[in-house]
């Protein structure tokens, strides 16, 4: 079963990168996000998508330019994620069939962001907008709009969350930090895991 929860994978080393991967995976979680400010994160996810590739949708986060968007897809990745909605990240992703979750706030940016083509949005940060924020902001967006909240959202409120519409979640740092044994990240992903598949249930 797959569910839409993206692992932020933030300061992750290609060293430590397939023993990570194998463990969310096993968990139930299999769609993996290593931001680029991540020590060689390009080199991480090639690991990931050599390994796990047929089993996972593995990208980056943090991706500001469409140069950075080539060289994630050289790499294998398929998962295209930005703090902002800047659209010619958005297009490029789109035009070498990758995804594109852009970060959006404000219906401003978020309609900027589907008109440049992106799969679905990222608000963040999400504890700032709250699940109040996402209800408005549902308003007036486009049926059938994907969002994803980032930041904010976790086991103590996804039910809040999915009641206000959101359609899955990003979790960095309550899921993974780098200096975490890889107990307490499965640990952490096994209560994740158990928290959504209970607020949808």
């Amino acid at each position: 079963m797959s569910r839409p929860i993206i692992a932020i994978l933030r300061g992750l080393t290609p060293s430590h990168a397939e023993k990570v991967g194998r463990l969310l995976i096993e968990t139930g979680i299999d769609r993996i996000e290593v931001p680029l400010n991540s020590p060689d994160p390009l080199e991480s996810i090639g690991i990931l998508v050599e390994a796990f590739g047929d089993r996972a949708l593995v990208g980056a986060g943090t991706v500001l330019t469409p140069e950075q968007v080539e060289a994630v897809r050289d790499v294998g990745g398929k998962l295209i994620v930005s703090p902002n909605a800047d659209p010619d990240v958005i297009r490029r992703s789109r035009e070498l069939g990758l995804q594109s979750w852009p970060g959006i706030f404000t219906p401003t940016e978020a309609f900027s962001a589907l008109k440049a083509g992106a799969t679905g949005l990222k608000l963040f940060p999400g504890s700032l907008a709250g699940p109040a924020g996402l209800s408005a902001l549902r308003a007036v967006l486009p049926m059938g709009t994907q969002v994803f909240a980032v930041g904010g959202a976790g086991t103590d409120n996804f039910d809040e969350w999915i009641a206000a519409s959101a359609d899955g979640f990003g979790i960095g740092s309550a899921l993974f930090k780098p200096d975490m044994e890889l107990a307490e990240i499965s640990e952490r992903a096994i209560r994740i895991v158990a928290a959504y598949d209970e607020a949808v249930a």
